[in-house]
């Protein structure tokens, strides 16, 4: 009996263990092919001793990992024609997506092997040639999408075989000829723009607007009678008896619905204009608002990644994403994209950049070129004349800002002393490291708790960085008032690794006090928190300088006076009085040294009765300079 419990036990470890592991190797052979014989400027990481379904980029399998159901890379670069017999094997796929892409040559005639697909994008390529004459072998198709390319010749009428079809879109081609008789009940979208389109709209297509049809040359047959030839219509026209008042009333009415419809664009286009580029989407389900990033007036060009990304979208996939407003800062507005493979990015929308594209495109060569832990990379970006983005990995945990000064009841943990260490000692090594590139000359520029992020080990971690040379300057009185500027930096542009230096001091300071760099006390009063704390240090030392969250731990005072007097060399109003970032490091790493023994780095004291402290106020006031 227990031999038997034992052999049908590891039967089913055995079971499980397949079902974990198990790897579509005939449908991974194929996509290794496919890539290994096209090609492409952006690394894959498709590396054959790994997973497909779990690890692979772009690639999705089914639920027991058995099948590949969906492949997406688009904005991978792709050159040359698709290589045959590799894509084609794919027989259980269910949606290819490869826009945006270089790829060349006729339609790919192989991929009328997958019979099971349900979506097929290819726009922006550079396809040519006629398309295929039978489209009804993909009856389960739903989304086709071959805009943006230069195919020609004729519209196959075997497209309306194609039953479940909701959206068609073949804007921007050269196909020419009629229009086929497409009687799809299920067609919702249809663009048939910009091609060399002649005759009339079937009646079968007459529900769609006349701006699916515009950039052809095409009569629109619901504004006719249903004649079998142009030349009938006109003398049918010619010879009903239409009174000359009833046409000039016709003439009239067409151009007053004309005009108003026009004037009702502008007004609408104007109050889009005022109110920016972000339209909301009310969510009947959600008490949040969805919005989305709207589509930039120019958008030529495409988005440019980082060697070692394996992030794959395009343009279009960050327009339709879902996104959520995470803040407004100096540089423009930060946002959480949720794309539609279920990856979620950090997209930062720049404005008032002021530094042409090469200019900028340098810039963004020198920061994308940066790989640190303690800085967040830059994944990618996107430059036209309306609109600069930059893609950044989202953090889950959000800015120390809005850990620091979360309300109570939203932050159910606070950050402990041990966490606020972590993140001193790992935004400290970020900005060495970026004070190390360029020969010892670039500098972030734009150091504050909002741009400040937990990595995976909860340590610090820079964002934002080498924006400052790109934007207009801010005014003085701005600059001043925004708390973590230096004296010295009265415009924005001309920042230094020794305004880094105070910058990072006034983050410091923040950590240890929980208060925000320009606070108010009540009333009309402002407090920088600088002043603040150097009077409080100068005039009469007491435990009120620190965040009454760090009170709760004994044993810390030590370490808490320690980073202090860090923090307050780092904002000597004279940059020659801060110390340099190497030391700083240095410093704020042997802070868990100070009092082993209590508070070893591996964890803090627990909560208790708040410490008495003793500190050498004479020491501390020493290393201050006013403000």
């Amino acid at each position: 009996m227990g031999i038997n419990l034992i052999f049908s036990a590891i039967l089913v470890y055995g079971l499980l263990y397949a079902l974990a592991t198990a790897e579509p190797v005939e449908d991974k052979r194929a996509l290794l092919d496919f890539i290994g014989n096209i090609s492409h400027s952006r690394n894959l990481n498709w590396d054959p001793r790994t997973s497909a379904c779990n690890i692979w980029t772009g690639v999705t399998c089914n639920h027991d990992k058995s099948r590949v159901i969906a492949v997406r890379l688009p904005g991978i670069r792709f050159r040359t024609s698709i290589p045959t017999n590799t894509l084609s094997r794919l027989s259980a796929l269910q949606i290819l997506s490869l826009r945006s892409n270089g790829i060349s040559g006729p339609f790919p005639s192989d991929l009328l092997k997958l019979r099971n697909l349900t979506g097929l994008y290819l726009q922006f390529n550079n396809f040519q040639g006629p398309l295929p004459l039978d489209f009804s072998v993909w009856e389960n198709l739903s989304v086709l999408d071959l805009s943006n390319n230069r195919f020609n010749g004729s519209i196959p009428s075997s497209i309306s075989n194609l039953t479940h079809l909701t959206a068609l879109d073949l804007a921007n081609n050269s196909l020419s000829g009629d229009v086929p008789d497409l009687n799809i009940p299920s067609l919702q979208m249809l663009d048939l723009t910009n091609n060399n389109l002649t005759g009339f709209v079937p009646q079968s297509l007459s529900r769609f607007p006349s701006s699916a049809f515009s950039g052809n040359n095409i009569t629109l047959q619901n504004l006719l009678s249903p004649v079998s030839s142009p030349t009938t219509t006109v003398r049918k026209r010619h010879s009903s008896k239409v009174s000359e008042p009833a046409i000039l009333g016709i003439v009239i009415g067409s151009c007053t619905v004309a005009f108003v419809s026009i004037a009702l664009l502008l007004i609408v286009m104007n109050r889009k204009k005022k109110d920016g580029a972000i339209t909301a989407t009310s969510q009947k389900k959600e008490k949040s608002t969805k919005r989305s990033i709207s589509e930039p007036r120019d958008v030529n060009g495409r988005i440019t990644f980082f060697e070692g990304c394996n992030l794959v979208f395009d343009l279009e996939d960050l327009l339709r994403a879902s996104a959520e407003v995470l803040g407004k800062g100096t540089f423009g507005t930060t946002y959480k994209a949720a794309l539609e493979d279920a990856t979620t990015v950090a997209v930062k929308r720049l404005r008032e950049v002021i530094v042409g594209k090469k200019d900028f495109e340098q810039q963004m060569e020198v920061v994308g070129n940066i790989r640190h832990e303690n800085v967040a990379p830059l994944r990618a970006y996107y430059y036209s004349k309306d609109e600069k983005l930059m893609v950044y990995d989202y953090y889950n945990q959000g800015s120390v800002s809005a850990l620091l000064h979360a309300k109570r009841g939203e932050n159910p943990t606070p950050l402990d002393w041990e966490t606020r260490v972590k993140i001193a000692i790992g935004a400290a090594r970020g900005i060495a490291h970026i004070h190390s590139q360029i020969g010892g000359k670039l500098v972030h520029g734009n150091i504050k708790a909002s741009n400040i992020f937990l990595n995976s080990q909860q340590y610090g971690c820079l964002s934002d960085l080498g924006l400052a040379t790109l934007m207009s300057p801010i005014s003085p009185p701005a600059v001043r008032t925004a708390g973590y500027r230096a004296p010295e930096v009265t415009d924005t542009r001309k920042v230094s690794q020794a305004s880094d230096v105070y910058s990072f001091g006034v983050f410091l300071l923040e950590l240890l006090t929980g208060k925000s760099p320009v606070h108010s006390l009540g009333g009309e009063e402002v407090i920088h928190l600088v002043r603040w704390v150097q009077s409080v240090v100068r005039e009469e030392w007491t435990g009120e300088v620190f965040d009454v969250e760090l009170l709760r731990y004994p044993n810390i005072e030590e370490e808490m006076v320690a980073m202090l007097q860090i923090g307050l060399s780092c904002v000597a109003r004279m940059p020659e009085q801060r110390p340099k970032i190497g030391d700083v490091v240095k410093m704020v790493e042997d802070i868990r040294s100070v009092n082993t023994s209590n508070s070893p780095f591996g964890g803090t004291g627990s909560p208790g009765s708040t410490p008495t402290l003793t500190p050498n106020v004479g020491e501390i006031g020493s290393s201050m300079a006013p403000n």
